[in-house]
């Protein structure tokens, strides 16, 4: 069985990350900064330290690392890299920053891009500084403290040594997906990750 590191959690499983991940060929294990989520190890992504080197086939990440400052995301993705195994991969999503200030740019700043699945409104304010609801209930790490464009985030994934990156906008959803290799993969190898670990 493959391990799964599903870092950033929060309440979710992996039966609510990709298709891919979602069956019974992967073990997860569940990493959270928040313990009130119960998950297997509390700790944050730029330190995480219980997970032992080389010893997960697989990271997904969902809006996680725009939580971060800038010059922590280097450190964080050299985490990922230290926990993985020579083959192994990650699959980042995160918001798509381009797609969201095209909204700004129309002065829609606190109109609702979108709702939640419990029907919640999502402005772009949120989208950029993080989700307003949460925060006003004291939950502080709901907070973003940097942010992506496609270009932007394929270059900082290369940069921190992964050795191939496919990236996608979805700027319907305002979102970026990437998935990062620590090997290096033909086109044909990535494409066919990025099929199988994208999206529900």
């Amino acid at each position: 069985m493959k391990t799964l590191l599903h870092v950033g959690c929060g309440p979710q499983r992996k039966n609510s990350t990709t298709r891919g991940f979602d069956t019974d060929e992967w073990q997860e294990l569940r990493l959270d900064i928040d313990e009130s989520v119960q998950p297997d190890i509390i700790g944050s992504m730029t330190d995480m330290a219980a997970v032992p080197d080389g010893s997960v086939d697989a990271i997904f990440s969902s809006h996680n690392i725009e939580h971060l400052y800038a010059h922590e995301v280097p450190q964080a993705l050299q985490e990922f890299l230290r926990v993985l195994k020579p083959e192994g991969f990650a699959v980042i999503t995160c918001p798509d920053l381009q797609s969201v200030c095209a909204l700004v740019a129309q002065g829609k700043l606190v109109q609702p891009a979108y709702h939640t699945a419990l029907g919640l409104p999502i402005a772009p304010l949120d989208i950029l500084y993080g989700w307003r609801l949460p925060m006003a209930e004291g939950n502080l790490h709901m907070a973003h403290r940097c942010g992506f464009t496609e270009k932007v985030l394929r270059d900082t994934l290369l940069g921190a040594g992964f050795g191939s990156v496919g990236t996608l906008s979805r700027p319907e959803c305002f979102d970026l997906w990437a998935v990062a290799s620590k090997e290096t993969l033909t086109h044909e190898g990535l494409t066919r990750l990025g099929e199988q670990y994208f999206f529900r």
